[in-house]
């Protein structure tokens, strides 16, 4: 019994070692999964799923979730199989940095049908297409350990009309930067948020009317609010941003009121060079 374990466990190597070698799978090689058409199979992706292909009309299926795939077997295609086991067709579900398959077969066992399968790395292949950037799971983890950090640098504070807006902390890793930002209501007014925008422009704007200024969209953010009474921190993750000396990264709070309050920090191109590594 032992050596047919270990003859086993040698042939799913070879198997394994063979396809990143060829640069192939084949279909025998995909994990067999048996589904029904009454019962939902959902398969769970790490990080939030970028494209499904369903192989044949057999199954249908749809992502209800922006990290779950959700499929099961079509009825009218399998009411004459009556209960046998018969390939349906592959499904192939692709992440933000990995592509799986897997071999959805029809039966109606009970013993053998799922109704959750975790997509694990085993049956993964990543997707190294360029320069691979971190995927929404990653973001997550550094932005939750930049978050974690008690240490405040107070980098840049500014306060303007009761509000007062601190940077924190400024983070690397690999080529994104991380911004630990945080705000202070000293007021009894609730803040509306409408919206906190990022610029690289001009230093000194003096009367002038070639006003250079490029908006920054964040990667992503931590959290996410519309209001807050007394306090509110977050942080915000943006890819490697370059400019020079006489430029500064501008961080602009807006209410959502006509005459609402605003708030502007500014940020040196030399902050950035002194970012602490996480």
């Amino acid at each position: 019994m032992k050596l047919k374990l270990i003859f086993l466990l040698f042939w799913a190597i070879s198997i394994s070692v063979n396809a990143q070698q060829t640069g192939t799978l084949l279909k025998t090689q995909l994990p067999r999964v048996y589904i029904d058409e009454e019962i939902s199979l959902h398969f769970l992706s790490p990080e939030p799923i970028q494209y499904v292909d369903i192989s044949t009309n057999d199954m249908i299926g749809d992502i209800p979730l922006e990290n779950v795939f959700r499929v099961k077997a079509v009825r009218d295609s399998v009411s004459d199989l009556n209960g046998y086991n018969k390939s349906l067709g592959v499904v192939t579900i692709i992440g933000q940095k990995f592509i799986a398959q897997y071999d959805l077969w029809y039966s109606h066992d009970e013993r053998q049908l799922k109704t959750q399968i975790e997509i694990l790395p085993i049956n993964t292949n990543p997707l190294e297409v360029g320069e691979i950037p971190m995927s929404d799971q990653e973001l997550r983890f550094f932005a939750t350990e930049a978050f974690k950090d008690k240490k405040k640098n107070k980098i840049i504070q500014s306060t303007q009309y009761g509000i007062t807006g601190k940077v924190n902390n400024i983070y690397t890793v690999d080529d994104y930067i991380f911004l630990d930002i945080s705000f202070k209501n000293k007021t009894n007014l609730k803040f509306d948020l409408d919206q906190l925008r990022f610029k690289i422009e001009d230093k000194r704007i003096l009367k002038a009317t070639n006003v250079q200024s490029i908006e920054i969209e964040p990667e992503y953010q931590l959290f996410s609010t519309d209001s807050f009474d007394r306090k509110y921190r977050n942080i915000y993750v943006f890819k490697k941003v370059t400019f020079p000396n006489s430029k500064v990264f501008t961080i602009e709070l807006t209410e959502s009121q006509i005459s609402g309050r605003s708030l502007k920090m500014q940020v040196k191109y030399s902050d950035l060079l002194n970012a602490d590594t996480l």
